[in-house]
């Protein structure tokens, strides 16, 4: 939990804060950005909310920190509210999780609901009131895990839900030796009629990216909206494996369509298909000036 004694001096006053130990992930900006934004390279409450909505947002964004940084002076009475709102629905059949782990640096974890059994995209936080909701959504059939930093409680969640995760060969790792379906090789893989896993080597040399009903593109770390840069864009200054892979992966994933990107770091982006093609392109100039 926060601490009021570590309260950054650049919060305005009023009941909502971050502490010192936030560590600059950009999930409350995001979630919402009415309250938060970055001040000295750490989130900060520049908003106190003035409504009912405002309030809620700002207490999904205190769940979803990864290091309960953000606090509140009085004890929040409406807390059960917010956690009733995770997952909190994307669109259609698509949901986003909530409950950020530090062990993936804040990173974004998804949820696809399925007649036949729902779909985890990464690992969020292992917490009850999260469990408690995903329970209620249905049985959990696949984890799928777009590369090995954003796994974080992966293994809970197998254990608990008794689901088949799935991680590419690549990016296995200690932690993730028990993985129950291991994927190789470099062509894409068909898991339903609707669900395509795409390997896009580069930030990882085992990432994937999962295509659901060409319309939604779970990223993990090799794709997103760039707040800086105002366009889709890759994170040079976070490529594990090979700048040059990332951009012919990014060439290759250009030939698929679709209008959602559902990003592991990074912000999300919606458009139509055309303007996503636009942007992918966009994407393929900005690496290509950086190899």
């Amino acid at each position: 939990m926060a601490h009021l004694n570590q309260r950054r001096p650049q919060n305005v006053n009023g009941d909502f804060y971050v502490d010192t130990t936030c560590i600059d992930c950009d999930t409350c900006r995001w979630m919402t950005p009415e309250v938060f934004s970055r001040v000295d390279e750490q989130s900060a409450v520049y908003h106190q909310p003035t409504n009912e909505a405002e309030r809620l947002a700002a207490l999904e964004a205190l769940l979803a920190c990864p290091t309960s940084s953000i606090g509140t002076v009085e004890k929040p009475k409406d807390i059960k509210d917010a956690q009733q709102k995770f997952p909190i629905l994307v669109a259609e059949n698509v949901y986003h999780c909530g409950y950020h782990s530090e062990k993936s640096y804040g990173a974004a974890s998804y949820l696809i609901q399925l007649p036949e059994g729902n779909i985890l995209v990464d690992s969020p936080r292992f917490t009850p009131p999260l469990v408690k909701r995903l329970e209620e959504l249905g049985p959990i059939r696949y984890m799928y895990l777009t590369h090995k930093d954003d796994v974080a409680d992966h293994q809970k969640f197998a254990e608990h839900f008794q689901c088949d995760r799935i991680l590419h060969v690549d990016d296995i790792t200690a932690d993730t030796r028990n993985v129950e379906i291991q994927l190789t090789g470099s062509e894409p893989s068909t898991l339903t009629p609707d669900l395509l896993i795409i390997p896009v080597p580069g930030h990882t040399k085992g990432q994937t990216v999962l295509l659901y009903k060409n319309k939604f593109l779970f990223t993990g770390d090799h794709l997103a909206w760039s707040e800086n840069f105002h366009q889709l864009a890759a994170f040079h200054d976070f490529c594990w494996y090979s700048w040059s892979e990332q951009t012919k992966s990014m060439r290759n994933l250009a030939n698929y369509s679709f209008e959602w990107v559902l990003p592991g770091h990074g912000r999300r982006f919606h458009a139509d298909r055309e303007t996503m093609r636009q942007q992918m392109h966009k994407c393929i100039e900005f690496m290509e000036s950086l190899d």
